[in-house]
């Protein structure tokens, strides 16, 4: 059964990470990564809400400025949701992410198997004109009646 626990870099991973981008570890930066951290994947506005919560007062615009210099970077990762929503994912390692199309949540999977397969799949193939940087996979579910566990 695959995993759903990705490690999260600590602050001084973090800061580790900013140094080797040449990237301060601004005050405002800081704090968006504790609270990406509690959160795993998350909007700047949910950023920001969360960061209000906590008394501080930092603009949306500036979030979304912060977690974008962030995935620019590829300290984090970026999703767009089915409503043109853009998340921004705490987790860089090679995962598949089971986005939620009616809560519009995603669930991070670690598959090895299915990661193998299907970068075994895509060496022996050629694309014209392009070559791949990456692979992510995406699987896009509901919810079940039932509450129970399936992944």
């Amino acid at each position: 059964m695959p995993q759903t626990n990705l490690p999260i870099p600590t602050m001084d991973e973090f800061r580790t990470q900013l140094r080797r981008h040449n990237l301060k570890a601004t005050r405002q930066r800081l704090a968006v990564h504790e609270v990406m951290m509690g959160l795993g994947h998350a909007s700047a506005d949910m950023v920001c809400e969360q960061l209000s919560r906590q008394g501080s007062h930092v603009t949306v615009a500036s979030v979304y400025n912060i977690l974008s210099q962030l995935a620019d970077n590829r300290i984090y990762g970026r999703r767009l949701s089915a409503t043109s929503k853009m998340f921004f994912d705490v987790n860089v390692i090679r995962h598949i992410h089971l986005y939620d199309r009616e809560n519009h949540t995603y669930r991070d999977i670690i598959d090895e198997e299915l990661n193998m397969l299907v970068a075994s799949h895509l060496r022996r193939r050629k694309f014209k004109g392009f070559t791949v940087e990456d692979i992510d996979i995406q699987l896009i579910a509901h919810p079940t009646r039932s509450k129970t566990k399936n992944a």
